[in-house]
């Protein structure tokens, strides 16, 4: 398995370059030229020096070939140096090391709900196939699909204070344990929600079918021991294998819920960069997105074995 690993992060290694390289002749080659924005924005006349321009594009080292620029990040990424804020001057990991944790914690608390929710729910639909409990079950999965989350939070937000006039407006973060957090954390879920569920609905319409379900059925066994001990291991392979796919609609989600809920997560600092034309913040995080979804792809290819014997065997036989 260590050997497994490894092998895994060597291959990711000229995945992360290719995907850096393209984000960073995108951030070269942009309209956006963030020394000038800066003087746009500043008060004055200042933006319409020339030569002050060129000192500072010179001093950040942005006047040099698109070649060379990038191999000095790549440089300074592999000695931990992730530059600094072309707007504010900070260091960007002090800028994304603060926001972080936010998303992190977001992310997490969306995947344990996703699971507790989800899961159940595409179980209930399968065993009541074609009935009016699956029929709701399933409606509401692409009801909520179908939803995207900068649409949802706005709705849900203004439903919250039309409902009830004396709520306060869920801005902001407290922590994860603060109230405030369970309307964008729903917001973030809804999509997850609605993939599990539908994952779960044909794993399970697929294992109840199998032999030793219909054994078990046969012999007595309650439909509720059926369920957890024969049905719920199988269903859960296929389902581990959507966690890349639900990480990378939590990451895209994320952008949105913490820009229209004031979350100070990796997201929201996502748009302000944007904005600002900040590359090394862009890249940053570009960069800490990637690699979430290749963690996530490696921890299903971990686990897959751990749930389903028969992927570890053909793994050894080749």
């Amino acid at each position: 398995m260590l050997r497994y690993v490894l092998t895994r992060f060597a291959i990711w290694i000229p995945s992360v370059l290719v995907v850096m390289l393209a984000v960073y002749a995108l951030a070269f080659y942009g309209a956006g030229d963030p020394i000038k924005l800066i003087f746009l924005r500043a008060p004055g006349d200042v933006a319409y020096n020339p030569q002050r321009i060129e000192a500072i594009r010179e001093s950040a080292g942005l006047n040099k070939p698109f070649i060379v620029q990038f191999g000095l990040y790549i440089w300074n990424l592999l000695h931990g140096q992730f530059g600094n804020s072309l707007t504010s001057g900070r260091s960007v990991w002090a800028m994304v090391s603060a926001a972080a944790p936010v998303s992190f914690q977001l992310a997490l608390c969306s995947i344990i709900l996703t699971a507790v929710v989800a899961i159940p729910l595409g179980m209930i639909a399968a065993l009541n196939q074609n009935s009016r409990i699956d029929y709701a079950i399933l409606g509401s999965a692409l009801f909520l699909w179908a939803i995207p989350a900068y649409v949802a939070g706005p709705l849900l937000m203004v439903g919250l204070i039309v409902l009830l006039p004396g709520a306060s407006v869920p801005y902001g973060w407290g922590g994860i344990f603060d109230v405030r957090i369970l309307l964008p954390l729903l917001v973030l879920s809804f999509q997850p929600i609605a993939l599990i569920v539908r994952q779960t609905r044909a794993a399970v319409i697929e294992v109840l079918s199998e032999d030793f379900v219909r054994t078990a059925r046969a012999k007595g066994v309650p439909e509720i021991i059926v369920a957890l001990r024969h049905i719920l291991r199988p269903v859960l392979t296929p389902v581990v294998t959507q966690l890349g796919l639900i990480m990378i609609t939590i990451v895209n989600g994320a952008i949105f819920v913490e820009l229209v809920f004031g979350l100070p997560g990796l997201g929201r600092l996502t748009v302000q960069a944007l904005i600002n034309s900040d590359y090394p913040v862009i890249l940053a995080i570009t960069l800490i997105g990637s690699f979430l979804v290749m963690v996530s792809n490696l921890l299903v290819d971990v686990l897959y074995p751990l749930l389903d014997p028969r992927a570890n065997d053909s793994r050894r036989s080749r």
